[in-house]
């Protein structure tokens, strides 16, 4: 970190068709990539990040922008694939795409310039793919989307462009997706969908374990202690803490944002997990246990020691399928996919995107509060309920019977990727 510097700027080389597989080691499928492109400094030829369009049949490819030291290829590109199915699963018109930048968050903290000019050269790069629309992720604010709409709208001769950053400040036009905690919205609607499904499982009373005490999991934690659950373990990069008995949640809530995080926590605990032993305390006993960081956290080294009932998916790609099939067929667990039961955020992306150039559907979206989060917690709701409803029903009447959770969702996805007998594709109708 101490030896960052900014590029001279950023410039998209766009790799396509067979060139990705020669490139990148990436197979293509029926359904994507469509194109990826690597982003680096004319200067000096240093890559910096990759931008993955994956799938363009229902629209332009939504999807975050992230930041990480480690970020490679293959995880934005897995991600932009993550992101057509969860567009595609929720009936929006869009596609799937992902971005990420090769640089350590945590460097700009005390540095919001230097961010913002990092962030600036990347949209002036972004502008150049039309058919990504970038949204926050790991590492990116509400500060950069607008940095990037304010960029485009240079571009552009105007604001009002619809090409995003989403998820931009309200005082701005934006809603602010973190502070209103959509995607952990979705994740509750997830969780109370399934206790009809599911028997003898009920939020109330439940023990959680939250991967990720983040963006993500501070609000499902909130949420799910809302309705009598006892949140028994939580981490984040500096520590996990497990306790049986229920750790202190508004303890947890106001540490998040310390310095130390979660390691200054000073409630009982039975086990404290740090550094290479941290993700340790994804295998303690629980009844829901919420993956809400990065992806593979659950593998084949760790399966066979998770003890839950439900694996309620914040993070995207939080497990492989050979995990899942483990969990599901040999442990009796469900394991509620990511892109159905964390779609809230891509939701409300969308919404935002359509109301900046649509000022009807903004008025509509704005009518009930005046800020839109009513009218966008109600549709996540929808959707996401709906879903977990039709994951539910499909494996009750699937010819297979060794189905796994994931293979239904990419099966109802894929379903949602083709048009019906009436030749269009099926969206919300509170979208249109």
């Amino acid at each position: 970190m101490q030896n960052f510097r900014l590029p001279s700027r950023l410039v998209a080389e766009a790799v396509k068709g067979e060139a990705i597989e020669q490139r990148f080691k990436i197979a293509r499928n029926e359904f994507g990539p469509e194109c990826i492109y690597r982003i680096h400094d004319p200067a000096d030829d240093a890559t910096w990040g990759f931008v993955a369009v994956d799938n363009l049949v229902r629209g332009r490819g939504l999807g975050g922008v992230r930041l990480a030291p480690d970020v490679t290829v293959d995880e934005v590109y897995g991600l932009a694939a993550a992101m057509t199915m969860k567009s595609s699963a929720a009936m929006l018109p869009l596609g799937g795409a992902k971005s990420g930048l090769r640089v350590e968050p945590r460097y700009f903290a005390d540095k919001p310039e230097e961010k913002r000019a990092l962030v600036a050269m990347f949209a002036e790069a972004l502008w150049g793919i039309p058919d990504y629309i970038p949204g926050p992720d790991m590492g990116t604010n509400e500060t950069d989307m607008q940095t990037i709409y304010e960029v485009f709208a240079q571009k552009n001769g105007a604001a009002n462009h619809g090409r995003g950053g989403v998820g931009r400040p309200p005082a701005k036009g934006g809603f602010p997706l973190d502070e209103w905690a959509i995607t952990a919205h979705g994740l509750f609607a997830a969780a109370i969908a399934s206790e009809k499904h599911i028997p003898d499982f009920r939020i109330k009373d439940s023990s959680v374990v939250i991967q990720g005490f983040g963006n993500v999991g501070a609000p499902i934690a909130e949420k799910l202690a809302s309705l009598g659950a006892r949140i028994v373990g939580a981490s984040d990069i500096n520590a996990g803490l497990y306790n049986p008995a229920g750790l202190d949640v508004p303890q947890l809530l106001a540490l998040r944002r310390s310095p130390a995080g979660l390691a200054g926590y000073t409630g009982p605990v039975k086990h404290r997990f740090d550094g290479e032993h941290l993700d340790r305390m994804m295998e303690m006993p629980c009844t829901i246990l919420v993956p809400a960081a990065r992806p593979h956290a659950i593998h084949p080294d760790n399966a066979p020691h998770i003890h839950t009932r439900i694996v309620l998916q914040g993070a995207n790609n939080p497990a492989d399928l050979v995990s899942e099939y483990f969990l599901q067929h040999r442990r009796g667990i469900v394991c509620l996919t990511d892109f159905i039961a964390n779609s809230g955020g891509v939701i409300a992306a969308f919404i935002e995107a359509k109301a900046d150039v649509d000022a009807e559907f903004r008025a509509r979206v704005m009518a009930e509060d005046g800020k839109g989060r009513a009218f966008i917690e109600k549709v996540v709701t929808r959707i996401i309920t709906e879903n977990i409803d039709e994951m539910f029903a499909r494996r009750a009447s699937h010819r297979a019977k060794d189905i796994t959770w994931r293979e239904i969702a990419h099966e109802m996805a894929r379903d949602r990727l083709r048009p019906a007998a009436d030749g269009k594709l099926k969206v919300l109708p509170e979208l249109l």
